[in-house]
């Protein structure tokens, strides 16, 4: 005599095809007015009972993704009369980065049953994001959260991976970019776009001093030398907010030195490649014949003195470079200048699914959609952001969209081995917080190199990620 299958069985039967309905629903696979599968047809593909086949389509009728007909059988409901309502968490930059709005607009096209509301998560800076969206996400008020690799950094470091649900990686993106957003060997955040830091300078300008263009083959000294003829009474050779996160930390990789490195340990601290890039910080933002003299907020700060024709050449990613895309200034990028090693700061956008969603399977089409071709040409087309799909970031966008798009847009295809994100210094968030603190007072003059040492290794020697992992 064959085991009868156990309540247990039944119960994940039934999930199991409440679950893959509900995705046949939103993904169009079954149209509204269209019928699912019979009764019938349900309890012998499923291997349950009439009475557990009718409990699984009540619970998609108040959904209200079906209605049930006398005669008829289950039938898709019209999207307009009832919609699964998704949040989605946003960091405040999100718009201008991939142009959420137009693709959220795409997207509701394309899955009317789904309704996505989209809120701004903010908080002091980017390392205070999760904590902001933590309880969001622990109470599922969202159900989609967009996040960098910074964020995710925080997240594997505060143990909140089990927050977000696990997702299959696209073949067709980047590697690196899975590879930033993986832990344990899963995929938990899906990228969608990534820009590396460069130096943006304004073409004219040059010209008009009789100046050959920056390259790759430039370091941060003959940047110095090389640019005192572009200073002048009303403009500045350069100018970048030194204290941001996404620009202080350039100069610290191009030293080659990771502070957790074991082989070097405490010792990283007062290594000398490490000191000389701090030190050339201090100085090209000292040096009143090249750097400007002007009291800075904000890394936009830095674009509308761009855009002013105030500065010719500023630290520049391509996500703030979208601050450029309609306007008419004449600029390009290069490579940044370098120290000791050619390397640059990558900063990378993504999006994960709340592992505790109510409405976990709209939230899973959600991220496919932003990853899929369609929304990742829109992001090449629309905005000057690099998609993280590599066939569609690397060829033309698919009309003449008219924005200002520099004329070495694709030279971040040749220094991707010289990408590294915030990690690859070695510390901790709130170890990268405190350094931000100590190089504030440094840069300042407010202490000189000696202290500076004392202060890395006494505040810092616990924020080291190779001693957090041991």
């Amino acid at each position: 005599m064959e085991d009868r299958p156990s309540r247990k069985e039944f119960k994940t039967r039934l999930e199991l095809m409440v679950r893959e309905l509900r995705k046949d629903i939103l993904s169009g696979k079954y149209l509204p007015g269209t019928a699912l599968p019979s009764e019938v047809v349900l309890v012998e593909q499923y291997a349950l009972s009439n009475n557990s086949v009718r409990k699984g389509l009540d619970m998609l009728v108040q959904e209200g993704l079906i209605i049930k007909k006398h005669r008829v059988g289950s039938i898709v409901a019209n999207p307009q009369q009832s919609k699964i309502a998704i949040t989605l968490g946003c960091s405040p930059s999100i718009e201008r980065d991939i142009s959420l709005s137009r693709i959220l607009e795409m997207f509701h096209k394309a899955h009317p049953s789904i309704q996505v509301n989209a809120v701004t998560i903010t908080g002091p800076d980017s390392f205070d994001y999760l904590k902001t969206a933590q309880t969001y996400l622990e109470h599922g008020i969202i159900d989609v959260m967009t996040i960098n690799n910074i964020n995710f950094q925080e997240i594997m470091e505060h143990e909140c991976t089990h927050l977000f649900e696990p997702l299959v990686p696209q073949t067709n993106m980047y590697p690196f970019l899975n590879e930033t957003f993986s832990y344990d060997g899963q995929l938990l955040v899906q990228p969608l776009a990534f820009s590396p830091t460069v130096l943006a300078f304004n073409k004219s300008h040059f010209r008009e001093a009789g100046l050959l263009e920056p390259d790759s083959s430039w370091t941060w000294d003959y940047l110095i030398r090389m640019t005192k003829k572009l200073t002048s009474e009303d403009r500045h050779a350069l100018f970048f907010h030194v204290l941001s996160e996404n620009r202080w930390p350039v100069f610290l990789l191009q030293s080659g030195i990771s502070m957790a490195d074991s082989a070097i340990g405490k010792t990283a601290f007062i290594n000398p490649k490490l000191l000389d890039s701090i030190q050339l910080m201090r100085q090209l933002i000292n040096d009143r014949d090249v750097f400007a003299h002007y009291l800075s907020n904000h890394s936009n700060d830095a674009e509308n003195l761009m855009r002013q024709g105030k500065i010719s050449m500023t630290v520049q990613n391509y996500f703030s470079m979208n601050e450029f895309k309609n306007t008419d200034i004449e600029y390009d990028i290069s490579p940044l200048p370098f120290i000791h090693t050619p390397t640059t700061l990558t900063h990378i956008i993504g999006m994960g699914v709340n592992r505790k969603s109510a409405v976990k399977d709209a939230a899973k089409i959600l991220v496919r959609y932003f990853a899929s071709e369609q929304a990742q040409q829109a992001i090449r087309d629309h905005t000057l952001s690099i998609p993280g799909i590599k066939p569609i970031a690397e060829t033309a966008p698919s009309f003449n969209s008219g924005l200002n798009r520099p004329a070495s847009y694709s030279l971040y295809k040749e220094i991707i081995p010289t990408f590294r994100t915030h990690r690859d210094l070695g510390l901790t968030v709130r170890g990268f917080k405190k350094m931000g603190e100590i190089l504030k007072l440094f840069l300042s003059g407010m202490m000189d190199t000696p202290v500076l040492c004392r202060m890395m290794e006494e505040e810092l020697q616990s924020d080291l990620i190779s001693r957090r992992i041991e």
